[in-house]
């Protein structure tokens, strides 16, 4: 089934930036899309952000387009999540999930990482 695993999470302050990956294994990450999903206490996990099989298109929820940018290095089977101008509510758990298919809509969670805490205090 393979192995996606999170890094790069921590606390930052509001209006600061942070970066997280995703390292893959197991199966062939350039056929698939990728995605961030996140989830703060007390609310649903929730798509942010999307990326295609080859990176040429991507997919953003409207709360982190402009601020946040998803990316991947299939030579490297990582997935990136630069996040910019953070605020207090992008505190939450982020997910790497990995998809069924390769575009990047409809994104179908089929795999998911352990999840790196992201804090931005205000």
């Amino acid at each position: 089934q393979g192995q996606l695993v999170e890094s790069g999470g921590g606390l930052v302050q509001a209006g600061g930036s942070l970066r997280i990956s995703c390292a893959a294994s197991g199966r062939t990450f350039s056929r698939y899309a990728m995605g961030w999903f996140r989830q703060a206490p007390g609310k649903e996990r929730e798509f942010a952000a999307g990326v295609s099989y080859s990176g040429a298109n991507t997919r953003y929820a409207d709360s982190v387009k402009g601020r946040f940018t998803i990316s991947r290095d299939n030579t490297q089977n990582t997935v990136f999540l630069q996040m910019n101008s953070l605020k207090s509510e992008d505190t939450a758990v982020y997910y790497c999930a990995m998809s069924r298919y390769g575009a990047v809509q409809p994104f179908t969670p089929d795999q998911w990482g352990q999840g790196t805490q992201v804090t931005v205090s205000s």
